[in-house]
């Protein structure tokens, strides 16, 4: 009769979960690669958002959103400027980045701060799986900034629409 390993002495693989083990040791259910392609795939996007950010900003109704909606952008290329520096570092090659970019311009102030607030939340979970495949600390801290700042961002966009809310409300209490 054929005797059944314990389930402790199965393989990770065997047990059902996908993750790999890199040469330290460590597991991820991302591998190194899929970080790298996504990573890529991030970077590819940097003119249309800093189109969209530019955009985003001269439609600003107040200095007060202008300065935040700057600061945003601001994040942005320096999480750019992150993630090529990640990239070549296991690639040993640059990103090269499009040279014509189509932008589509929202239909409102407001509409363009749901598109970016969303835009932040789902950036947040590939963010994520990118951090998830990289083996070393350093790299993963920095991106684990990125993530946190993502998350920041949202909060900001919130920020904005809440006030554009309350502006609203004024308007319909006067």
């Amino acid at each position: 009769m054929f005797n059944m390993p314990s389930y402790y002495q199965l393989s990770s693989i065997q047990r059902g979960y996908p993750y790999y083990r890199s040469a330290s040791g460590e597991s991820s259910y991302i591998s190194l690669e899929e970080a790298l392609s996504l990573i890529e795939q991030a970077v590819s996007g940097e003119r249309e958002d800093e189109l969209f950010y530019d955009y985003l900003i001269s439609m600003a109704p107040t200095q007060q959103e202008r300065e935040i909606i700057i600061s945003i952008r601001d994040d942005e290329r320096k999480h750019n400027r992150m993630f090529r520096m990640i990239f070549e570092a296991f690639t040993g090659r640059a990103i090269q980045s499009p040279t014509e970019v189509q932008f589509q311009k929202p239909e409102s102030f407001n509409e363009g701060v749901e598109k970016a607030l969303m835009g932040e939340l789902k950036a947040v979970e590939r963010y994520r799986n990118i951090r998830a495949g990289l083996l070393n600390r350093y790299y993963r801290d920095m991106v684990f900034e990125i993530l946190t700042d993502e998350l920041k961002h949202a909060s900001k966009y919130n920020f904005i629409l809440n006030l554009e809310l309350k502006r609203k409300l004024n308007d319909i209490a006067n």
